[in-house]
């Protein structure tokens, strides 16, 4: 629960008109009609028997048919903890044990930002958006055409989002395509992304070999070693199944080295309707929680209550072309629903939204936009990923949509917020001064004080009148959106790297950045 609705709250409780003297003087100073970590849940897509439907058959898939490609020292430790292997010599794990590593499991954590002022409450019903992707193509800021991503891009849209209020934490969205090497590339982009803002951040490695020495660059730049262990800013992302049912080795290499480090761990899965799970949409989520159950098992065989996102992205494919889409009422609906299960499991949850199909900064993008991430908020993930940026079904990103979808999200987090009925707000003694007074509302302190407290304005939307606009030029929301994203980047170069610890990660590693 963030500090203005706990403020909220206990106004609420103290009752009484010092209580509502309490409440309008801390809001005044403090709260934001639409800030982060609004509490979700309102939405809620499957009946409670239908959740436990799906959860039951996510149990029988994981006891009853398994996981395949297990490496060997998953299935060791897994042997060891009482699980076995079936028929199909597949690894198997009974819905008691299931529900033992569920119990086990860390259900809330600090995400922590470099500065504390960006630390953030994982878990409980917080909502928070954020970024992802690995876009290889980014919408030129000055042709409107799409071209190869660059490092030069991810620092760019690094720092642009350091400015935006309501992305709470930085995932690397695009791929540097002009650092071939491997090695490289994970170090730069780790390097950007601590260059660039002091937010939360995650980032993925190719191998488990590139972990440590992005933690001894965290460490360079926090000022000692094993600091960043501590208070650790930056989550590794994995793929820990691949759909369907079976572990990537990989990822289990990159999660055992993040747990040296105490590094949060995104499992992420990311199954396909129709191509590698059910094309039902009941099908798909049963199939996927039960993947992410297994992804969350791997994390706790080896460390009880790590922290672990359970992130269940149900993606969906257009079953007419086989071409992945962003976008529309089904994966809307499926990923709320996935934050619904997730929450009933009492865990940390993640999901993906706004991952528009749309190519331009148009009414598409807007309206594909909207839809999934108020259903995603509304139901309550704490952790909502791709939600800004992320342009033609993930392969593009975008300025421009970065600093629209800012706007648009605080529009989603005073939906959610909802409204607060009380003395105050019913505003009887409003009524009836306007009606025995002055006939009208306008002025009063009643309603000072909700412009305040209760509207959201918007900065980039246009609000004017046809003719005030006409006069300004017509200005449309791609080219509103792209002046400001000039003026972020010509104005915002954060220094947040000490020059010396700077030449000390540039003296050891391959820095490709200015």
């Amino acid at each position: 629960m963030n500090e203005s609705t706990r403020t909220r709250r206990k106004a609420r409780s103290s009752g009484g008109r010092a209580g509502r003297i309490a409440m309008r003087n801390a809001e005044e100073q403090q709260f934001q009609p639409a800030a982060p970590g609004q509490i979700g849940g309102q939405y809620q897509p499957l009946s409670p028997t239908q959740l436990n439907q799906i959860l039951d058959t996510a149990y029988r898939i994981l006891e009853e048919i398994g996981m395949a490609e297990v490496p060997k020292i998953v299935q060791d430790r897994a042997l060891e903890k009482g699980c076995r292997l079936n028929s199909m010599g597949r690894l198997s794990f009974t819905r008691d044990f299931v529900e033992d590593i569920v119990a086990g499991a860390c259900k809330e954590f600090t995400f922590y930002g470099r500065n504390s002022t960006h630390d953030i409450q994982v878990g409980g019903e917080n909502v928070y958006f954020g970024t992802g992707g690995a876009a290889v193509q980014t919408l030129d800021l000055e042709t409107g055409l799409y071209r190869a991503s660059t490092l030069q891009d991810l620092y760019d849209f690094t720092r642009l989002v350091d400015t935006l209020d309501n992305v709470s934490w930085f995932t690397r969205c695009c791929v540097a395509t002009d650092l071939p090497d491997n090695f490289d590339l994970d170090i730069n982009t780790a390097y950007a992304l601590l260059r660039g803002t002091q937010k939360p951040i995650g980032t993925s490695f190719f191998i488990g070999e590139h972990v440590k020495p992005v933690v001894e660059m965290f460490d360079l730049a926090l000022g000692g070693e094993g600091k960043f262990s501590k208070r650790p800013f930056c989550k590794v992302h994995i793929s820990p199944v691949i759909s369907p049912l079976r572990y990537g080795e990989d990822a289990v290499v990159v999660m055992l080295e993040a747990l040296k480090y105490n590094m949060p761990i995104n499992a992420i899965i990311a199954a396909q309707s129709g191509a590698t799970a059910p094309a039902t949409l009941a099908g798909m989520l049963a199939h996927t929680t039960a993947e992410t159950l297994a992804g969350l098992i791997l994390v706790n065989l080896f460390a009880p209550g790590h922290p672990v996102i359970f992130s269940n992205w149900p993606f969906v494919i257009d079953l007419r072309s086989g071409a992945f889409t962003g976008s529309g009422g089904e994966i809307s609906v499926m990923n709320a629903a996935a934050a619904q299960i997730g929450n009933h499991l009492g865990l940390p949850t993640g999901v993906a939204s706004s991952m528009a199909d749309a190519k331009a900064v148009d009414a598409q993008m807007g309206a594909e936009k909207a839809i999934s991430a108020l259903a995603c908020g509304l139901g309550g993930a704490n952790m909502i990923y791709e939600s800004s940026g992320m342009m033609a079904s993930l392969l593009g990103v975008s300025f421009e949509a970065f600093v629209l979808d800012n706007e648009m999200l605080s529009h989603v987090y005073r939906t959610i917020r909802g409204i607060e009925v009380n003395e105050e707000t019913l505003g009887f003694d409003a009524i009836m001064e306007a009606v025995t007074g002055e006939g009208h509302f306008l002025g009063g302190t009643h309603t000072m004080a909700a412009m305040e407290r209760d509207y959201y304005y918007p900065e980039l939307a246009n609000r004017d009148t046809p003719r005030v606009w006409g006069d300004a030029g017509a200005p449309d929301a791609w080219s509103v959106a792209r002046e400001k994203v000039r003026t972020v980047l010509a104005e915002h170069n954060p220094q947040y790297i000490e020059s010396s610890a700077d030449r000390q990660i540039r003296d050891r590693l391959n820095i490709v950045l200015d």
